[in-house]
């Protein structure tokens, strides 16, 4: 028998099982209906009497229809369905209500409360439809519109994406402070495992963003939580399964500059487990010279639950990344709308290639009322390569680790109780790093480079590990005091594999910075469960990556170089105004930094500077003030619109140097450059988001949104500044379910109305090179996604 009739008949056969066992009752599942996840403890009303959804939000009732039945669960919409057959399995969708902040689930936390009015952090919170205003294919469009204070970036169409929360950068380059070639600072986590490796490097070429469905933004050192995360954390979250849904579908995507977007999907999802395969293959030819990128990503996300205590999660995913890189435009380049690339990028084929397998399982068990445990082991193998003006280097890391956390809470009275969450994390990678110098090929001199002679050799290890607990006591009046402490080291081992004896390089180095403590305290009150306020202190460190600690023109240790500290203090609010129609954030915050990684050069003679490497030799202090408003306008259920929903953001950075300076030379005499009270460079001022989304009843939508981005100063000398741009996109659309099986969702995008110049990316203190350009020009992009439910 083939496998399709093999699968057909059993799939046949469990649903009539189904059937005949379920003919004198109602049952099925209640989930939300942004993202799929189950609904646990939801009300289901019949007849007044009421029982609640379990686990997994399934649910099973007596039937004697005809009934009514009215489902409802806390911060979302209530509905009610009339049922005139017994045997009926429902799967229902509750939409979230106005209030945002009322239902939600934060990643990791002290405190059990759902309602993120009790979690004294700044955290925002991104949903499927926040992600797909516009064409959800690349993340930075999705976090550069809704979260304030910060701003994502990327290299080329597809790759080399950088997370930059609250200034923070990213590291150090040769000509100032920063780098533009790696993602530093930041913890990033994939439906729980860590994509950021035990460098501390994060890379996400690989990432499908097309298949996440929500995203939390955690502000600021995170070090109790998170080890070693200075800037902030990141969880994403991969689509899920529907719970109690059996179903196919196929999304296109086509636009200008030949992108081109197809999503195939299988979900099937049953009272005790879900399963989703999503493969997608992605691919765009670029507005500018050799630009292209192609992709291929596979997903398989399983949800199980074995008992009432237990369950596991896994995920495993498949990625093969291409994308090719024209370079950093000149200033000059960019101002004349020249979008010719750079000659030395092209002519060494400049690309970023990452072929890549990431797992993990995750068991959740819950011993008590009291206790419940998270474990997730994770791995990643990778193989890397890369070419762009400097020359081609190869990379193959090999990385696992383990995170496993114990949630504990217990209530003495309705006015006192205590939770808390303690954990560690490990996390062990092994690479081997090749670079070469590229040449001409004398086979065909006009072409591309080939790749030359072996430069270096190096096989790395790098061990993370983190321990941390952090403890809420809940008090009369709503008032809560959280403190927390996390305790991060990190190891390197380095070995030169071209090793000459005649030379006096180290052939192993090792580096080792351990007991960096991160302690957070924070004092939280709610008012009338509609409002928060917070007041908040954090530390968290960045510890030297490999290319830190080794001079490269020299092989040398460098000896001394401590870790990034930062120290922030922040208070905010939180809540919801007329009667819940609006909900707002706010956030004021300090955070110093200190021991900054800054360039020291080297003379190689009167005039030359013969090569530079890392020192600590700077602070900054970054001010800032963030604003998030969501109103929603408008809601009916009879006219001919649904609802409008307008929205807005606005961050304000005062971000100074303090102390910092890095060696430079000035006639081959080595100078100081000071720049202590400058703009930090690759931070605007100002960003100001606007937008509405709009629904009706007949399953038309729509969305417009502005952005506005002040001038962003390219060095840290506060002599090359950009030019401050605006955005306005929008996006419309049909979605209906046609019958009882089919879902269709038709759209069209556009992007840049007003066909303003802008940039994906600004590199930092390193001239000539400065802008990776985005589309100058108005343009278009439309997609059908197509369901068949069984």
């Amino acid at each position: 028998m083939k496998i399709k009739n093999y699968l057909t008949l059993l799939l046949g056969l469990f649903i009539g099982v189904q059937a005949f066992s379920q003919n004198t009752q109602i049952s099925g599942t209640v989930y939300n209906a942004t993202d799929n996840s189950a609904l646990a403890k939801a009300d289901i009303n019949v007849g007044g009497k009421i029982i609640k959804t379990d686990a997994n939000g399934a649910f099973s009732v007596d039937c004697t229809a005809p009934m009514q039945i009215t489902f409802s669960a806390s911060g979302f919409k209530s509905y009610s369905e009339k049922v005139n057959k017994c045997g009926t399995t429902l799967n229902i969708g509750l939409i979230p209500a106005q209030n945002d902040l009322v239902e939600v689930e934060i990643s990791a936390s002290a405190t059990p409360e759902k309602s993120e009015l009790y979690h004294p952090v700044s955290i925002t919170k991104l949903d499927k439809k926040e992600i797909n205003r516009n064409t959800g294919l690349f993340l930075d469009d999705a976090i550069n519109t809704n979260v304030p204070g910060v701003t994502m970036q990327r290299r080329a169409v597809s790759s080399g994406q950088q997370i930059n929360i609250r200034g923070y950068g990213n590291g150090v380059g040769f000509r100032g402070a920063n780098n533009n070639f790696d993602g530093q600072g930041s913890k990033v986590y994939l439906n729980g495992i860590a994509i950021t490796d035990a460098e501390g490097i994060t890379v996400l070429d690989d990432i499908d963003f097309g298949s996440i469905a929500g995203v939390e933004v955690r502000k600021g050192p995170s070090g109790s939580l998170y080890g070693l995360a200075i800037a902030g954390a990141v969880n994403l979250t991969s689509q899920k399964a529907k719970p109690g849904e059996v179903s196919v579908g196929q999304d296109f995507m086509v636009g200008s500059y030949g992108l081109q977007r197809y999503t195939t999907r299988l979900q099937i999802g049953t009272e005790k487990s879900s399963l989703l395969v999503n493969y997608g293959h992605q691919e765009s030819d670029g507005f500018m010279l050799h630009n292209k990128s192609h992709k291929n990503f596979v997903n398989i996300i399983g949800d199980f639950t074995l008992n009432e205590k237990q369950s596991v999660n896994t995920y495993f995913g498949y990625s093969n990344s291409y994308d090719e890189r024209g370079g950093e435009l000149t200033i000059d380049q960019y101002n004349n709308h020249d979008y010719t690339g750079n000659a030395r990028y092209i002519k060494n084929n400049a690309h970023s290639e990452v072929v890549s397998l990431r797992g993990g399982i995750g068991h959740n068990y819950t011993f008590n009322n009291h206790f419940s445990n998270k474990t997730t082991v994770f791995f990643s193998g990778i193989s890397s390569n890369a070419s762009s003006a400097g020359g081609w280097s190869d990379k193959a890391p090999v990385n696992g680790g383990l995170r496993s956390t114990l949630n504990f809470n217990h209530r003495w009275s309705d006015k006192l109780a205590i939770s808390s969450i303690t954990g560690v994390e490990l996390q062990a990678q092994y690479a081997l790093l090749t670079s070469y110098k590229m040449v001409t090929d004398s086979t065909n001199p006009d072409g591309y480079n080939i790749i030359g002679d072996l430069r270096s050799s190096q096989a790395t290890q790098s061990y993370t590990h983190s321990v941390f607990s952090e403890w809420t006591l809940s008090l009369a009046y709503d008032i809560s005091v959280t403190t927390g402490v996390g305790i991060s080291s990190q190891i390197l081992k380095l070995e030169d594999r071209v090793y000459d004896a005649n030379s006096t390089r180290p052939r192993n180095i090792n580096a080792s910075y351990k007991g960096l403590v991160s302690p957070h305290v924070a004092v939280n009150k709610v008012f009338n469960k509609n409002m928060s306020a917070y007041v908040s202190y954090s530390k968290g460190y960045k510890a030297p990556v490999g290319g830190n600690i080794v001079i490269g023109a020299t092989g040398e240790l460098n000896t001394g170089l401590k870790p990034e500290e930062g120290n922030q203090f922040e208070i905010g609010s939180k809540g919801q105004l007329m009667e819940g129609k609006l909900q707002y954030q706010v956030a004021l915050f300090q955070t110093n930094f200190t021991n900054k990684f800054t360039s020291v050069a080297v003379p190689l003679d009167s005039v030359t500077t013969g090569y530079t490497f890392i020192g600590n030799s700077g602070g900054q202090v970054n001010k800032g003030l963030e604003v998030a408003v969501k109103y929603n306008a408008y809601a009916s259920k009879s006219s001919f619109i649904s609802s409008v929903r307008p929205f807005a953001n606005l961050t304000y950075s005062d971000f100074k140097y303090k102390n910092f300076n890095y060696q430079g030379l000035d006639a081959g005499n080595p100078v100081i450059n000071d720049y202590s009270g400058n703009a930090v460079a690759g931070v605007s001022p100002i960003v100001a988001n606007f937008g509405v989304d709009v629904e009706s009843n007949k399953g038309l939508y729509a969305n417009l949104t502005y952005q506005f981005r002040d001038a962003v100063e390219i060095t840290s000398d506060g002599a090359n500044p950009t030019k401050s741009y605006s955005l306005l996109n929008s996006k419309f659309g049909f979605q209906k379910r046609l019958g009882e099986h089919f879902d269709f969702n038709l759209f069209v995008g556009i992007k840049n109305i007003t066909s303003t110049q802008y940039y994906y990316m600004v590199f930092v203190n390193q001239l000539n090179d400065a802008y990776i350009p985005a589309p100058d020009k108005i343009n278009y992009y439309t997609g059908l996604n197509l369901k068949y439910i069984f």
